[in-house]
């Protein structure tokens, strides 16, 4: 656990950037605890289309939790820093493709899943692009683009509702409190105990509640397969 420093005017003073004491800490916590969640999805998913889609979700979940407490956590010079920084914004957008997939592909019609894993997946790679080669795109601009990609299940509102309530409920509060954080990060505000835990350790809260909600609902639905069709357990 980090432990809290007493002073850092002299930081302060000098103009140097001090890296809040809980940064990275939040996401290095939670790699391992993914790691269990992700091999207790796939092990309990019914189906290899059941396992595979979660098994996109566990990798797609470790890499943002993972490289984002390596970069977060250490300091890195501009060069290494810079690369870490592209690979940490990618991975949100693989992660939102992630979460997707085994949403599109257990709780929706055969048609319907393609049409937004296509959606998704291609809106994450052109996403990833952006990224790479505007990494210092204005900050609005990248947020508006994750929020817009992560809200495209809403096209498919009422078939996902249909399937399951419960799933469906769990699917929107992540989503929620994942904007909630986007927003947090674009305004960088609230910003509780600067040097200690900010903006950045809110945002990194929220993706780990949203997260965990994700993986309930996806649990739900790779355990007791439903049937797109009915919307009961198939």
């Amino acid at each position: 656990m980090p432990q809290l420093p007493l002073l850092e005017a002299a930081a302060v003073d000098s103009q140097v950037e001090v890296r809040p004491t809980w940064r990275g800490w939040i996401h290095a916590g939670t790699f391992p605890v993914a790691i269990v969640a992700g091999i207790a999805l796939i092990v309990l998913a019914e189906g290899t289309p059941a396992k595979w889609a979660a098994a996109v979700f566990m990798v797609t979940s470790l890499l943002l939790f993972g490289n984002s407490a390596v970069y977060h956590r250490f300091d890195w010079g501009p060069r290494t820093k810079s690369i870490l920084k592209r690979i940490d914004h990618a991975n949100i957008l693989l992660l939102i493709a992630g979460t997707y997939t085994p949403i599109a592909t257990l709780a929706l019609a055969p048609s319907q899943g393609a049409l937004l894993l296509v959606l998704v997946w291609s809106g994450a790679f052109v996403g990833i692009l952006f990224r790479v080669f505007w990494i210092n795109a204005p900050r609005w601009l990248y947020v508006a683009l994750y929020l817009l990609l992560g809200w495209a299940a809403v096209m498919y509102l009422g078939d996902l509702l249909r399937a399951s309530v419960t799933m469906m409920v769990l699917v929107v509060v992540g989503g929620l409190l994942y904007t909630g954080g986007a927003i947090v990060y674009a305004l960088k505000r609230p910003n509780p105990w600067p040097g200690h835990f900010g903006f950045h350790e809110i945002f990194h809260v929220c993706t780990v509640l949203a997260f965990l909600c994700h993986w309930t609902a996806c649990m739900l639905i790779s355990v007791s397969p439903l049937s797109p069709s009915l919307g009961l357990p198939g």
